[in-house]
């Protein structure tokens, strides 16, 4: 756990200091335990940063709105306190727009970056403001049936029960006041305009059945990022918990071929 003056953020470090760090950024209304999955395969060659975006997991969750500037200004002082100069990073949905404002921003705080399921501009003001409302009005448990099946597609959640009552809980545990904070910074981010001055080499991650970040939204982030590659992968808009094993295979086989810096 980091303290920052306004807020706490908490954080795991796993893998071996002399490996090139990555970060984990995560989706909204999930936590750093989204990349379970991904821990344990990619630590055998990157220094492993996940947390818990503020509001969220066990992170403080303090009045908002919240931007997705102050998310990224999370990230940073993780990466000051911790004395990692530069990081690889990997940004899920609200995670990728958290990588999109860093590669803009802070380049030289970043190597090279991985977005999933993620856009230039996520949803539209309206959507963000019904979920804003119902969550006042009636808290979490308004939007779970609606946030499941966004994430996962049917075949998934037909097969893998347990896993999605796991996320379905964790969603209905998560601070509402830190849900609407992030809400906002969503609604309220828009890099379409600027998208292509990222230079970092970037890999676009799909889901062929993802209905709140569609893969015409994904084309779009691979048409304007110069230095970036695309996959799809079929899964609904959570692939590194759907398609699991090809998430981090590609994952781990972009970020290692890519690997050119120490910290």
């Amino acid at each position: 756990m980091i303290l920052k003056k306004d807020i706490s953020i908490h954080y795991e470090l796993s893998g071996s200091l002399q490996s090139p760090a990555l970060v984990l950024s995560h989706a909204l209304g999930t936590n750093l335990t989204l990349w379970d999955q991904q821990v344990e395969p990619l630590q055998r060659s990157f220094r492993i940063l996940r947390y818990d975006s503020r509001g969220h997991g066990q992170s403080a969750a303090n009045h908002g709105p919240y931007t997705i500037s102050m998310l990224a200004s999370d990230v940073l002082s993780l990466l000051d306190e911790l004395g990692i100069a530069r990081a690889h990073f990997c940004g899920i949905s609200m995670g990728g727009l958290v990588g999109q404002y860093l590669a803009l921003y802070h380049p030289e705080r970043i190597g090279n970056l991985v977005l999933s399921n993620t856009a230039a501009k996520i949803g539209t003001f309206a959507k963000y403001d019904r979920r804003i409302r119902e969550v006042t009005n009636a808290g979490m448990s308004a939007v779970v049936d609606e946030v499941l099946e966004g994430w996962f597609s049917d075949r998934f959640r037909a097969m893998q029960p347990s896993i999605v009552a796991s996320f379905a809980d964790a969603l209905r545990r998560t601070s509402p006041e830190g849900y609407i904070g992030c809400c906002q910074a969503i609604r309220d981010s828009d890099f379409s305009l600027n998208v292509e001055r990222i230079k970092a080499a970037t890999l676009i991650i799909a889901g062929t059945e993802d209905q709140a970040t569609t893969l015409a939204a994904s084309q779009f982030l691979h048409q304007k990022i110069q230095n970036s590659q695309l996959v799809a992968l079929e899964s609904a808009h959570l692939c590194c918990t759907e398609a699991a094993a090809e998430f981090t295979d590609r994952v781990n086989r972009f970020l290692t071929a890519k690997t050119d810096y120490h910290e």
